[in-house]
């Protein structure tokens, strides 16, 4: 018999027994994304209402995804160098994240860059019509001419949640820099990846994560997850309690209630042919903070098998227009949606 565990009960526990960390996976973790982003963008996923508008930018995001996965399948140790075992260790004495988003970074990226640029371009242009230049194949050359210190300059900037050059050309700067953390992250082993004194933290990179999700099944059962915007890393932390200022007081939920929602639907394969309807504010929630009065989205895998945190959180942008009227701040901004004043 599966049960939930509290709060207090989860602490309680040998911390050594829980999966605290689940890396990603190289030839999946994008694709995966894509597929989320594609049914999102068709209106199909129940909890989850979107409007025509934001289907496109999410069918955009989708192609994204997908060129990130080629481009992650295709790389190679010459591609992107060895992993710095000195530093990991170094880290692992310090408890310091292993492959730390701040300071300097190795020449590799460019590869990345060039080739997820690339291949955005030739899709964008073959996109076009009679072969002219499509406004994004014009939006992703413009990128692809920063020199290699333009680019460092604009990658340090987004790195620190400023939009750089500018929020269109930003998310497409950031894929390039999901692939090449992500690449790495693929490449460790939980015990390389020490105990962070900031739990809410990515104990890879030290990015701030951009949802978390409570996932079923195995060892991970019932447990919460927070996802890694950068290096796509998922890393357990305990249910109710702020993943901002780790209050366990007053935190609450609030979800999208669809008016005139169905109660049943159409479904062959259950008893008399219809089954219940999801219930939307089950499955993706604001998780809010009384103490701090922020919050930040949590979707649960028990009532949609294939969330994907940061495509879901994309998708759920009305959440946000909610929270924000309701008087909470985002933690922590999704790494394909940029304003140009934003700053997190």
């Amino acid at each position: 018999m599966q049960r939930i565990l509290e709060a207090g009960q989860i602490e309680s526990l040998d911390h050594s027994s829980i999966p605290r960390v689940r890396l990603p996976e190289r030839y999946g973790a994008f694709g995966a994304r894509a597929t989320r982003m594609r049914r999102l963008a068709a209106n199909s996923v129940a909890g989850i209402p979107v409007e025509p508008a934001l289907g496109g930018y999410l069918n955009l995001m989708g192609r994204l995804a997908d060129a990130q996965q080629g481009v992650l399948n295709g790389l190679t140790d010459s591609d992107v160098g060895p992993l710095d075992h000195d530093m990991i260790a170094r880290s692992q004495a310090h408890s310091m994240p292993v492959l730390p988003a701040s300071g300097p970074r190795q020449a590799s990226w460019h590869v990345v860059f060039d080739r997820l640029l690339g291949a955005l371009t030739a899709a964008a242009d073959a996109a076009g019509a009679n072969g002219a230049d499509s406004p994004l194949g014009t939006t992703l050359r413009a990128l692809q001419a920063l020199s290699p210190a333009e680019r460092d300059a604009a990658a340090d900037a987004v790195l620190t949640g400023l939009a750089a050059p500018d929020a269109a050309t930003a998310p497409f700067l950031f894929a390039a820099l999901q692939v090449w953390w992500t690449e790495r992250a693929s490449r460790l082993q939980v015990t390389d990846i020490p105990y962070m004194e900031h739990p809410g933290l990515c104990p890879v990179c030290g990015s701030q994560p951009v949802a978390s999700v409570v996932r079923i099944g195995g060892a991970s059962q019932n447990y919460r997850y927070l996802q890694c915007g950068l290096c796509t890393t998922e890393f357990h932390m305990v249910r109710v309690k702020c993943t901002n200022c780790e209050s366990t007081d007053t935190i609450s939920y609030n979800g999208i209630v669809e008016t005139g929602a169905p109660d049943v639907i159409e479904d062959a394969g259950a008893p008399g042919g219809k089954r219940p309807a999801a219930d939307p504010a089950k499955f993706a929630k604001a998780e809010t903070c009384g103490k701090c009065h922020c919050y930040r989205k949590i979707f649960y895998q028990e009532h949609d098998y294939d969330t994907e945190p940061l495509a879901d959180d994309l998708a759920s942008l009305s959440l946000d227009v909610l929270m924000t009227e309701a008087g909470y701040e985002r933690i922590s901004g999704n790494p394909l949606f940029w304003l140009d004043d934003a700053t997190s």
